[in-house]
């Protein structure tokens, strides 16, 4: 089975994109939102589409299995952070695959089967999918296509291009490592070195709303400087950086 770990904050207008086309995916999976304690509407879309709030049914979740709940689409609460907020995703995962999946991204048709086709072959232990954006503006096709070149020479993952590994393997690397920023590249550094990611097409596809709302140069110049900054290990790139586009 296909654990997909969801972080969200102040997503409710991607959200209902990304649930609507997941669950429109054939397998087995299971799918558990972590909200980071948004503001807006965000865990009213996720019960909207039938997740179970671990907070207001915990005495139902004491009481009965996660299996007699049904609670294939769980919502939990974590301190707001990505890294906190996937790990304590995993920690409730029953899935052999962990697929860490952004709010704002879609997952190719097929996805989830062709990960449990691969739940057999122990040679595969993580991986991630090519990246493109919704609009085909050419600005937007420059930064995939810098992002994808990037991630097929050094294998290191981006949130944004679904990583999915191993459930034990995640265990095993200790998770995400508690830090507000970059904590995808510092998990796949590690991961890298006991493993080979797997890259798959068709890409996932990530709404470029943040992107425009930004500005597409200015996030081009944004992308540019993680990518050099991951590439060459300059120092830590200041938290204001990283500021929330909603």
């Amino acid at each position: 089975m296909v654990s997909v770990v969801i972080p969200a904050y102040n997503e409710e207008q991607a959200l209902p994109h990304t649930l609507r086309e997941l669950f429109y995916q054939s397998g087995d999976y299971e799918v558990i939102i972590v909200d980071g304690g948004s503001t807006d509407r965000t865990r009213t879309v996720a019960e909207s589409f039938g997740f179970i709030d671990s907070e207001h049914d915990l005495r139902r979740l004491q009481d009965a299995s996660r299996e007699t709940l049904h609670a294939s689409r769980l919502l939990l609460t974590a301190p707001k952070g990505r890294a906190a907020q996937m790990n304590a995703g995993a920690q409730q995962a029953r899935g052999d695959w962990l697929l860490f999946l952004h709010a704002d991204t879609v997952l190719p048709s097929g996805a989830i089967q062709r990960l449990n086709g691969m739940e057999t072959s122990q040679e595969i232990r993580a991986g991630g999918f090519m990246h493109q954006f919704s609009i085909g503006d050419w600005r937007l096709k420059l930064i995939s296509f810098l992002d994808n070149f990037r991630c097929i020479r050094s294998r290191i993952i981006y949130g944004d291009q679904a990583l999915f590994v191993r459930r034990a393997l995640f265990e095993q690397l200790g998770g995400f490592p508690n830090q507000p920023i970059l904590e995808d590249v510092a998990f796949c550094e590690r991961l890298i070195r006991v493993t080979a990611p797997l890259l798959l097409s068709p890409p996932v596809m990530t709404d470029a709303r943040k992107f425009l709302k930004m500005g597409v140069w200015r996030s081009f110049l944004r992308v540019l400087l993680i990518i050099l900054h991951v590439e060459f290990h300059l120092p830590t790139l200041p938290r204001a950086f990283f500021r929330d586009v909603r």
